[in-house]
């Protein structure tokens, strides 16, 4: 009787299971799906006109000749809108498929490279460098000059670790600007234009450091040592292994370190401001270089800065660090490690510092994790965004944040090396945005 009546109960749950709205739901949307409208997740439409006209105001203003904005919220999209000409002198306009050269977009793409490693088990976060990267296990501390204007240089008291890689207070220097002089070591040396990841890291290793590691926040050529950690780890090039690990699975068909012939036609034109005409005109060298071309495969794959990508398939990028390292059932990363990654690491003495690039310094309010800026109080910082949001930019002004407390993406693409000539744009659009987030509850 009991196994009668067991088996009896068994079939009417089954029964009730096979019945129930949950098991006749329909698969969830892909990713970036559109949403019903911008209402069905908390913005108002009127609000987000705003944006729009902002957008088209600066490529009538000439300090662009295109922009591209993608927004999204619970994974759905909300807008992705695209204003003004991929080249100014043919007229073509510029389209949806458009590959942006994102040179530092590149960093957070590296830094998850460097978490799939991490839950591998194949480093740790207070390791030194120099278990992973021997060239440095000699390196030295510029300290100034003496009077013959010779460099005074001190023995690192520590060797970097590998959280000091991944937040920029290693201590290295990059070349992008000139002020310090290791900096100036590092343009006059030709850094960024060494042979491959391993000349880069022997090239690395025989410039002093612009201080010891963790007493400052420095934005620097660390990522690009990264890109060389992945490669000694795995075997594999950098390329290789991102398109294996992370492009191919994430669906990020246009995104890697050259386009090939095939695809050269959709390469956006790069702009730079001319100060005597005040307009724009087409770029053809960067810090005193010609143009890297990104249509035929790099010597140099540069983890820092080196990839080219489109507006969809970044933001699949950044809808995967929003869902906690998952995209389409496909997981990258852990929750936990994407947690890790946008947990401010830089120690209290430098947050309080001037440290900070021309466009970043950091403070209680702004800090940064492993390879992405986290905002972690956003009013104190007088922004609108959510706390935690996880960010990052381009030199040619490419800019996109993950906001994972209103679980909202933005991916934002232009063209236009040195700032954009006017407010900018992504503080601008961070604006923009949040104002028109009127219902965050839905």
């Amino acid at each position: 009787m009991k196994r009668h009546l067991l088996a009896t109960a068994l079939a009417a749950a089954t029964m009730t299971w096979a019945a129930s709205p949950v098991a006749l739901a329909k698969e969830p949307a892909a990713a970036l799906a559109p949403a019903a409208s911008p209402e069905a997740v908390g913005f108002d439409s009127a609000r987000l006109k705003r944006l729009d006209a902002a957008m088209a105001q600066v490529v009538a203003n000439g300090r662009v000749a295109g922009v591209q904005t993608l927004l999204a919220r619970h994974g759905q999209l909300v807008a992705f809108n695209t204003y003004g000409k991929e080249n100014l002198e043919t007229g073509a306009a510029l389209k949806k498929d458009a590959i942006f050269r994102i040179y530092s977009m590149s960093k957070p793409v590296t830094g998850v490279a460097m978490m799939i490693l991490f839950e591998e088990g194949r480093w740790r976060l207070d390791d030194p460098v120099t278990a992973y990267l021997p060239e440095m296990k000699d390196l030295k501390v510029w300290k100034g000059v003496d009077a013959q204007g010779q460099p005074i240089l001190e023995p690192v008291k520590r060797p970097p670790t590998m959280r000091e890689l991944m937040s920029h207070t290693a201590g290295f220097g990059y070349g992008l600007g000139d002020k310090h002089p290791v900096d100036r070591m590092f343009r006059d040396g030709r850094i960024l234009g060494a042979a491959d990841l391993k000349d880069l890291t022997a090239k690395t290793a025989a410039i002093p450091l612009m201080y010891q590691p963790g007493e400052q926040w420095s934005y620097s050529v660390a990522v690009d040592l990264q890109g060389a950690v992945v490669e000694r780890l795995t075997g594999q090039s950098l390329g290789d292994f991102m398109e294996s690990r992370i492009f191919k699975p994430l669906k990020m068909n246009d995104t890697g370190f050259y386009t090939g012939a095939g695809k050269a036609g959709r390469l956006a034109t790069p702009y730079i401001g001319n100060p005597e005409t005040g307009k724009i005109e087409e770029a053809k060298t960067l810090f005193g270089q010609p143009i890297q071309n990104f249509v035929d495969k790099p010597r140099l794959e540069s983890g820092g800065g080196g990839l080219v990508s489109t507006t969809r398939d970044y933001a699949r990028f950044a809808q995967m660090i929003a869902n906690g390292g998952e995209l389409d059932g496909v997981r990258i990363l852990s929750p936990a490690s994407v947690e890790l990654m946008g947990t401010n690491v830089i120690p209290q003495a430098a947050l309080v510092s001037s440290n900070g690039s021309t466009a970043s310094s950091f403070n209680e309010a702004v800090g940064f994790g492993l390879d992405f800026m986290v905002v972690n109080d956003p009013r104190k910082a007088g922004s609108l965004e959510g706390k935690g949001t996880m960010s990052w930019g381009g030199a040619a002004g490419t800019w996109f944040w993950v906001d994972p407390t209103n679980d909202v993406i933005f991916v934002g693409m232009i063209q236009r090396y040195g700032g954009t000539g006017g407010p900018d744009l992504g503080g601008l659009t961070r604006t923009l945005v949040y104002q028109a987030l009127v219902d965050p509850a839905k």
